[in-house]
């Protein structure tokens, strides 16, 4: 099959377009036809090897962990899935080997969900992974409460955007950190926007002078800091990008594949709580430059690469 491969660690230079092997299909899970995978910081992160103490490769690795397709063929022991099932997942396993940056995956059953009917496929490939880290950071990690005050940072990313919607459909205000460029688009996900840089604290204490009961950090550094300092009393503070957090009384949350999850969320974008906004589009032999896209850090909702045959008509 034509995937996009690596067979060392570096830059986006080191992303081949090719043939590889097709992928093994075992008892738990199903083979997926890929129609489009979003591009996450965690996918060119391990391209350069930065998780390579927690993931081991097996070269070469087919990046992508997040997937929209449809069902061809199911292992034995799988009931839930049938083929011509349209799917999306977070197809992610211990091992970085067989990603969904390519025709096919086989993803374990546990990493996928019916795809929301509403949703293109390329937004419904933006939803897995950064949902379920929204998801399980405001119920599991912050349990955020009606009339609760939550602070989003990056509330116009991929994973700040749905966190500003699930948060204010749980009945919080959320106040949301953006660049002055897409404060409207954070307003229009039911956010408050303040800007970053110089006098953020004093900008959220001027929006919340008692402070704020949560804070859903995505960008780690100063930006954690000072939110320990907004903190109201009992106030708490999680990260998904930086574990000094621990030290400021907070947590950090790496996200996990959930069947359970994803299917909430799935239900909740048919439903028309949770939106995905899709940034830019890249067919799968320009992978390279989706990844230089997002390692800029300023993009808008999400970045996908879309996977097109000859001869399918489905318009999607």
């Amino acid at each position: 099959m034509k995937a996009i491969s690596y067979s060392r660690y570096g830059g986006p230079e080191v992303l081949e377009f090719g043939e590889v092997a097709d992928p093994r299909v075992g008892p738990d899970s199903v083979l997926v036809e890929v129609r489009a995978a979003a591009v996450n910081p965690v996918d060119w992160k391990c391209r350069e090897g930065h998780l390579d103490q927690a993931l081991r490769s097996v070269f070469p690795v087919v990046p992508g962990w997040d997937v929209s397709g449809v069902v061809v063929r199911t292992g034995p022991a799988v009931p839930e899935f049938a083929a011509g099932d349209e799917v999306m997942g977070y197809v992610r396993t211990d091992v970085l080997s067989g990603g969904t940056f390519a025709e096919y995956v086989a993803a374990p059953v546990r990493t996928l969900a019916p795809k929301p009917r509403n949703l293109s496929f390329e937004e419904a490939a933006g939803l897995p992974l950064v949902g379920l880290t929204a998801f399980q950071v405001l119920h599991r990690i912050l349990e955020v409460k009606r009339g609760e005050t939550v602070l989003v940072h990056a509330a116009a990313g991929g994973v700040g955007s749905v966190a500003v919607q699930l948060a204010a459909h749980l009945g919080a205000r959320v106040i949301g950190t953006a660049s002055a460029r897409n404060h409207d688009f954070v307003r229009g996900l039911g956010g408050e926007p303040v800007g970053y840089g110089e006098g953020l604290a004093e900008r959220v204490r001027g929006l919340a002078p008692e402070g704020v009961d949560a804070v859903f950090d995505v960008v780690g550094g100063d930006a954690l800091k000072a939110s320990a300092n907004l903190l109201a009393p009992d106030g708490r503070l999680a990260s998904i990008v930086d574990p000094a957090v621990v030290d400021y009384g907070g947590r950090y949350w790496f996200v996990r594949p959930d069947p359970q999850d994803l299917r909430r969320l799935s239900a909740l974008a048919e439903a028309g709580t949770v939106s995905v906004h899709v940034a830019e589009t890249f067919p799968l032999s320009r992978a390279a430059e989706a990844h230089r896209l997002s390692e800029q850090g300023r993009t808008r909702g999400k970045i996908v690469v879309t996977v097109d045959r000859p001869g399918r008509s489905d318009g999607n």
